[in-house]
């Protein structure tokens, strides 16, 4: 099947790497003319403008948007509608808020167009490994992609499926993105506390690589953690700072409106929040009130 793809980031490049492998006609778009001549030797067509996408496909045409997720894909929409015909289909790739996909939906339905939301994981290990694909939209639409997700899925009948209506792609995605979160936080504990037990002399990319092997927490994580520490196993240059990017803030949002504990995935994301804090208000705050209270000792500057 035919496919426009928006943004060949090492991600979307590397999706229209595998479309190409598996038979398909690749269209993509991107700023980077870099990116888009890269696409045309590799046998694809690159092209540095929306018009110029829309222009090198055929109705009914299915475009794969991967782009930041807010205003960045509801501009995306909004420029290309006036060059697209009823029945073409809008696809949102990126980590989109389930609500915005609703209403993308929503919207586009009553113009005549169709909408798809992909939550999709996989990143930059997507073009030998497949990706994992969470799927939201209406049944019949998403038929008519099914050979696209079944060429960028680890195998046709794995790692992909309709999770759903319109959302519920993007809905899975969020909660799998806050479970990572737990999971990722899991394993840095377990090994900074093995980094404190000093008198064992234990060697953490030793360990993660005996777990890779009939351990019960072995996992494509761990593979990436054990990879990591051999490469660096004192983490040398790494800064203490950790970025997020909405996903898990999200899932807590809906734990919290849906009465369900998630204890796991809040502090996670609490803790990420925590380390970006460059002077700590809560903690000096703690110690004076500390010595308030009980006269002890506090540590100055």
């Amino acid at each position: 099947m035919e496919l426009g793809l928006i943004g060949l980031g090492k991600m979307g490049g590397n999706m229209a790497e595998r479309l190409r492998l598996g038979g398909h006609k690749v269209v993509g778009f991107d700023f980077n003319k870099e990116a888009t001549a890269k696409l045309t030797a590799a046998g694809s067509v690159g092209v540095n403008s929306l018009e110029d996408l829309v222009k090198n496909m055929q109705s009914p045409r299915a475009i794969w948007i991967m782009v930041p997720a807010g205003d960045p894909v509801d501009e995306t929409i909004a420029k290309l509608k006036p060059m697209m015909q009823k029945g073409d289909i809008f696809i949102d790739g990126g980590n989109s808020n389930y609500k915005d996909s609703i209403r993308r939906h929503d919207e586009l339905k009553k113009e005549g167009f169709e909408f798809i939301d992909v939550g999709t994981s996989g990143g930059v290990w997507g073009l030998k490994e497949g990706y994992s694909m969470m799927v939201g939209g209406d049944e019949d639409v998403v038929e008519k992609i099914r050979p696209v997700l079944e060429t960028l899925a680890p195998a046709p009948d794995k790692g992909w499926g309709r999770t759903g209506p319109a959302g519920a792609g993007h809905f899975v995605k969020m909660v799998h993105n806050g479970i990572e979160y737990g999971m990722m936080q899991a394993f840095a504990e377990g090994f900074a506390i093995f980094e404190a037990k000093k008198e064992l002399n234990l060697n953490n990319a030793q360990i993660a690589e005996i777990w890779q092997y009939g351990s019960v927490v072995r996992s494509w994580l761990l593979d990436l953690t054990a990879a990591a520490l051999k490469a660096n196993p004192e983490l040398k240059g790494i800064a203490p700072y950790v970025p997020d990017s909405g996903e898990g803030r999200w899932t807590v949002f809906e734990a919290i409106d849906l009465n369900v504990s998630a204890p796991v995935i809040t502090e996670s994301l609490i803790r990420r929040i925590r380390s970006r804090e460059q002077d700590n208000l809560t903690d000096r705050m703690l110690s004076v009130m500390r010595n308030a209270f009980g006269g002890h000792a506090m540590k100055t500057e």
